[in-house]
């Protein structure tokens, strides 16, 4: 398979953050119920909430300050900015203790510089935290993310900002991802080559176009050079 650009996604993809967002969310939590806020329920229900709210500001329905809003008002307490300057900096100094790189992250990118090839990040989520993520991978590209955007995957527009970035054609461009929906089959209607990276050895949805590739370590990429 011939490329000459490559795209990837982040979480499970070049690294894993060990639900840090999710940490952040239950350390503001304890801050609001010192400050006269409720809890309304136990850690582990709490956390459902979290991930549901979180899977919601993703997708793109509001953004990380209105989740922030959202979270703090459900939990008897009013919003203010206060709140969501303390979340984001509780995320943020998270990232050194939680986001680890995947083994073979910085060989692969190596490799591709070695190569020519460039490369870059396009992920949903909340730019500032993506980046540091990429800081912390020393990634050297263009670092893309949804809310800065305005277009998030599995927007075809999103894409087309990638091929942008990277100065290639969408038919050169090797997008890498674990999500076969928002990674894989939208980077293959943007007209892009879709690699999977099936790191946890899951079914592939029957439903979708088939990966141009599937990889089970981001190394193996290198291979298909």
């Amino acid at each position: 398979m011939r490329f000459a650009a490559v795209g990837f996604d982040v979480d499970h993809t070049l690294g894993i953050d060990n639900k840090l967002e999710r940490v952040a969310f239950l350390r503001l939590l304890d801050l609001i119920c010192g400050e006269g806020g409720r809890c309304l329920g136990t850690l582990a229900e709490e956390s459902v909430r979290i991930d549901d709210l979180l899977s919601q500001q993703r997708s793109g329905a509001f953004t990380i300050d209105e989740a922030v809003a959202r979270f703090v008002s459900e939990h008897g307490a009013n919003p203010s900015d206060t709140y969501s300057v303390a979340y984001k900096h509780m995320a943020l100094e998270s990232v050194s203790a939680f986001f680890v790189p995947q083994p073979d992250a910085r060989l692969v990118l190596t490799g591709l510089r070695q190569r020519g090839i460039p490369y870059a990040i396009l992920s949903n989520g909340w730019s500032p935290l993506q980046q540091a993520k990429a800081r912390a991978l020393a990634f050297e590209g263009p670092v893309l993310v949804s809310d800065a955007l305005g277009a998030q995957k599995p927007e075809g527009e999103a894409f087309q900002t990638l091929a942008r970035a990277l100065g290639a054609d969408p038919h050169d461009v090797a997008y890498v991802g674990d999500n076969p929906r928002s990674d894989v089959a939208a980077a293959l209607a943007a007209g892009m080559r879709g690699v999977w990276l099936d790191a946890e050895g899951v079914q592939y949805p029957a439903e979708l176009p088939k990966p141009s590739a599937v990889i089970h370590r981001l190394a193996e990429l290198l291979a298909l050079l």
